[in-house]
């Protein structure tokens, strides 16, 4: 089975539809599946739930869907450098549903293990908690999560063999591969395909049984705030 694809565009070929649930991954700015976002928004694809850390910036990330107002929901941890963002959530043309980002993290990789929920103290007590179940764990109370099981993943890796294999580098690994593991379909954009069996198997993060179709291609290397001070 031929994974490797010419194209973001090609890779998404047969596989978008509107109204659908998107799982991406990034932190912040890195690891942001760039490509795909950009092919997402070229097809017009519309009405969008997304499932990510955060919504990127005005012009970069999920920003650039929110400024063609194809997202209708972001399930989300931050949001807070996204005035579009903040814009479409304040008039009411925009859902979110705030998860802590542990909680995200986990509701992400259980469904790509194929559990639909468990419980968590995070949240108790507070607006995260409304609405869902509550239960007592040894005098404790917990609420219950449920499994994201999105119709397609798009996430970013450094390296990925023609079978899918992949590594992350550092900040990347945080939420692309509970991202990868919890779509239908796994399309992932690399900067390098290297030859099968050149990856050492202890250094793969996440495996290619979870990857339906790969790109490599040119990414931009951005920072969210950059801090300096005077010479």
């Amino acid at each position: 089975m031929n994974k490797v694809y010419g194209s973001a565009s090609e890779a998404l070929e047969g596989v978008l539809h509107d109204g659908m649930l998107i799982a991406a991954g990034g932190f912040g700015l890195c690891g942001i599946p760039e490509l795909l976002l950009a092919a997402i928004r070229d097809a017009g694809t519309k009405d969008l739930t997304f499932a990510s850390n955060n919504a990127g910036v005005d012009d970069f990330g999920i920003g650039i869907l929110l400024q063609t107002r194809q997202v209708k929901k972001m399930i989300s941890s931050y949001v807070g450098e996204n005035a579009e963002f903040m814009r479409q959530y304040l008039s009411g043309e925009l859902e979110l549903e705030f998860n802590p980002q542990g909680t995200l993290a986990e509701r992400m990789r259980s469904a790509g293990c194929g559990i639909p929920g468990f419980y968590t103290k995070t949240g108790v007590g507070t607006v995260i908690a409304e609405g869902k179940e509550h239960k007592d764990f040894n005098g404790e109370t917990y609420i219950l999560e449920q499994g994201i099981f999105a119709d397609l993943s798009i996430v970013k890796a450094w390296k990925a063999d023609p079978t899918g294999n992949l590594v992350f580098r550092k900040t990347a690994r945080n939420f692309n591969p509970p991202a990868a593991m919890c779509g239908k379909v796994c399309i992932v954009e690399v900067e390098e395909i290297v030859p099968t069996g050149s990856l050492e198997a202890d250094s793969i993060h996440l495996p290619g049984i979870y990857v339906h179709r790969l790109i490599q291609g040119e990414h931009e290397k951005r920072i969210e705030q950059r801090t300096t001070r005077a010479a």
